[in-house]
């Protein structure tokens, strides 16, 4: 027993675990200050770390545990003092910055905690933003396609065009099956089929339009799926295939009650048209959210559209309605102006060839007036004279009245005594007035101007028609011609609300009343006095005849001179009063050789001769010539008798005095002849005076006689007192214009 077989070991127990603690302990030193070498390294490269202070105490922390761990490596031997010491001091010193730094982390932590927040925040707005940023593209995409369907729409404006290439574009974007458009029938109570995708000629299938489903999409304003087997939905034969997706949108037919559109209805409220999307059949593929937004702007896209294709169609419809308007206006303005200018030369042509033998009358009458006649004789020669007389007026009225209608009369305006106006309508009306004895008397105004601005000619003649009719509706009594200026408020007159007269310092406002104690009238056909050849139906003045045109011109000279004219009577038998009221300007007093040259009214120039004046007449008439020739041969005068421009200029000298032609003879050119007579005599007191004999009172005509070079222009028909007036006066002044 007391030798042992065991063996022992190499190390005792004890010692191996301490050596096993050196070495762990050596290696956990070396860890503990490899870390902060790691930290420095760290903090050093990260300029954005927001703990620095941390990883600072903690790398404290860990190189005092390390230093620990080292120290006690000297504690597995026998060791000083000292070194307990420092072992001590070690442990202290990490046991203290052990507990700070566990003290910090407690408010490090939630920091950290919020940071992991954020991040995870941040992750879902980035997912957001994608799923915006593909929000987008589609939304871009959707928009491309809008754009494209929209442009192709809107490249016509033919509204079934529009209707197919919306269906064709539709079709290919999304790839549908099918595509229909139902519209609205004419009574406005069914939807029918009227245009499809994939079929050239649909059948025209109605549904009703209170259809659940109708009335469903009707009444939202989104694209809205419906079931496959939906009437409307109906757009391909039954088979063994499952059917695809179908959206129904509506279409606004917008303002379709402003509008009519060839077959469409006519609408007093807002109706639709409804659009039928099919996707492909057997197949998964579903509507997605943008898809249906494309369709339904693209409806919107299509109503206006529609929209500007209806009002397009209108408003061609309108233009062609005013093109044929503007075709028949101006076909009937050029028959007008076919009717105006016939009616015109019609009225020219009769004007000279009435004017012609009624120039023959007249003179011949006169030159039988002044021959040795018994009375009965010299009563039949003053009948036919004044007959003849009244048959030239009515000439001049008609041609005065054509020309008022057409609107070629205008004012002759110029400065006159208005004095001599109203004293020759005197002298004028005197002799009629006294083979019926009736007395006639003139007042005048003392404020009333001597002279004034106006058409002397218009005034003198609406005057006279006044006065005439006084008398010849007069058997008995008295008629009175009273002028004077008049105030503002005797022009304001009731029965005629549209003369509305302005008074200034230039202008005054001539008020004549004419009244007589004639047979009356009746105030009931007052009003109808003024219409052409209106004739008066009263007992008393039926025998006398109507008023002709001589009042309807009156009014319209009236008009024109911006007065107003009408009559007033109490009835049958107790006579009436005619006023007129004109507007005329006001003139200075000036001597008579500063007023416009007018012809004066024959006098009484039996004595009056020409003995030896040498007269050269030129006109294509043989009657008209010879009668001419008679007026001249009774004044005195050595007349030579011409009937072509040729034998005129041939025969014209120096010794003619005066030179009368015709200027309406056809063939002769008037004008040409009056220049080259001018361009024979080169010295004015040579050449012979050129009067023109017309019967025309176009005042064109005047003015191309002045403009030719005439001295002076006679209006046919001419009486002998005539002949001798204008001789005198052309002899006088070397200038003689009738006023036409």
């Amino acid at each position: 027993m007391e030798s042992c077989n065991c063996i022992e070991p190499q190390w005792p127990p004890d010692d191996l675990l301490m050596k096993y603690q050196y070495i762990s302990d050596f290696f956990i030193a070396l860890a503990y200050f490899s870390i902060p070498l790691e930290l420095i390294y760290f903090v050093k490269k990260s300029a954005v770390f927001p703990y620095r202070w941390v990883l600072v105490q903690f790398g404290a922390f860990i190189v005092l545990c390390g230093a620990t761990h080292l120290i006690n490596l000297w504690t597995f031997t026998v060791h000083s003092r000292t070194v307990a010491s420092v072992m001590t001091t070690a442990k202290v010193l990490t046991a203290a910055v052990s507990c700070i730094t566990a003290l910090m982390l407690v408010h490090i932590i939630p920091d950290l905690l919020s940071v992991k927040t954020r991040e995870l925040f941040l992750k879902n707005k980035a997912a957001e933003l994608d799923r915006e940023m593909g929000l987008i593209r589609t939304q871009e995409e959707t928009g491309r396609h809008v754009r494209m369907l929209t442009h192709e729409i809107r490249s016509t404006l033919d509204r079934h065009t529009i209707l197919k290439t919306t269906l064709v574009e539709l079709g290919r974007t999304l790839a549908l099956e099918e595509c229909a458009l139902w519209m609205p029938t004419r009574t406005g109570l069914e939807l029918q089929l009227s245009y499809t995708l994939r079929q050239q000629n649909p059948v025209g299938y109605t549904v009703p339009i209170h259809h659940p489903v109708i009335n469903q999409v009707f009444s939202s304003n989104r694209a809205v799926k419906i079931s496959p087997n939906c009437p409307v939905a109906r757009l391909r034969p039954a088979g063994k295939y499952m059917p695809g997706e179908v959206v129904a949108v509506r279409v606004p037919l917008l303002h379709l009650s402003n509008f009519h559109i060839n077959d469409w209805p006519e609408l007093s409220t807002k109706r639709y048209a409804l659009m039928v999307l099919m996707l492909p059949s057997d197949s998964a593929r579903q509507w997605h959210v943008h898809e249906l937004e494309l369709v339904e702007v693209v409806a919107d896209q299509v109503a206006v559209a529609l929209s500007h294709a209806a009002i397009l169609e209108e408003s061609m419809r309108a233009r062609d309605l005013l093109m044929e308007q503007n075709v028949a206006l101006d076909l009937a303005r050029r028959e007008a102006e076919t009717a105006i200018r016939a009616r015109n030369d019609f009225l020219a042509v009769m004007n000279h060839e009435m004017r012609t033998p009624m120039h023959a009358i007249i003179a011949l009458s006169s030159l039988l007036q002044e021959t040795e006649l018994t009375p009965e004789q010299r009563l039949m020669v003053e009948t036919i004279l004044k007959s003849s007389n009244l048959l030239a007026t009515l000439i001049n009225d008609v041609l005065d009245l054509s020309r008022l209608e057409d609107g070629s009369l205008q004012l002759d305006l110029g400065t006159f005594n208005l004095y001599a106006v109203f004293r020759e309508v005197l002298n004028l009306i005197k002799p009629i007035a006294s083979v019926k004895k009736l007395h006639v008397s003139l007042t005048l105004a003392p404020d009333l101007p001597e002279y004034a601005i106006g058409d002397e000619k218009r005034l003198m003649q609406t005057i006279l028609n006044i006065v005439g009719n006084a008398v010849k509706f007069s058997k008995e009594g008295s008629i009175s011609i009273t002028a004077f200026v008049a105030k503002l408020d005797t022009l304001r007159d009731s029965k005629a609300p549209e003369f509305l007269p302005v008074l200034s310092d230039n202008i005054f406002y001539l008020r004549v009343q004419v009244k007589d104690s004639g047979s009356g009238i009746n105030p009931l056909d007052i009003p109808k006095l003024f219409t052409k050849f209106a004739q008066n139906q009263s007992t008393g003045t039926r025998n006398s005849g109507g008023s002709g045109l001589g009042l309807a011109i009156c009014k319209r000279f009236v008009n024109l001179m911006e007065g107003h004219i009408w009559i007033e009577s109490e009835g049958l038998g107790k006579g009436c009063t005619a006023i007129l009221i004109v507007k005329l300007g006001m003139a200075e007093r000036v001597n008579e050789s500063k007023l416009p040259y007018m012809p004066k009214m024959p006098t009484n120039h039996g004595q009056t001769a020409f003995p030896g004046l040498k007269v050269l007449v030129m006109d294509e008439n043989g009657v008209s010539r010879m009668v001419t020739k008679g007026l001249l041969l009774h004044l005195g005068c050595d007349v030579t008798m011409v009937g072509s421009s040729d034998e005129c200029l041939r025969l014209v000298s120096h010794e003619h005095k005066v030179v009368f032609m015709d200027i309406c003879v056809p063939g002769i050119d008037s004008y040409g002849i009056t220049i080259r007579i001018h361009e024979k005599f080169t010295k004015r007191h040579e050449r012979p005076l050129l009067v023109a004999l017309t019967g025309n009172t176009d005042k064109v005509k005047k003015e191309n006689c002045m403009r030719a070079g005439m001295d002076g222009l006679i209006l046919k028909p001419v009486s002998l007192d005539k002949m001798r007036s204008v001789l005198t006066d052309l002899l006088e002044h070397r200038v003689f214009f009738e006023a036409i």
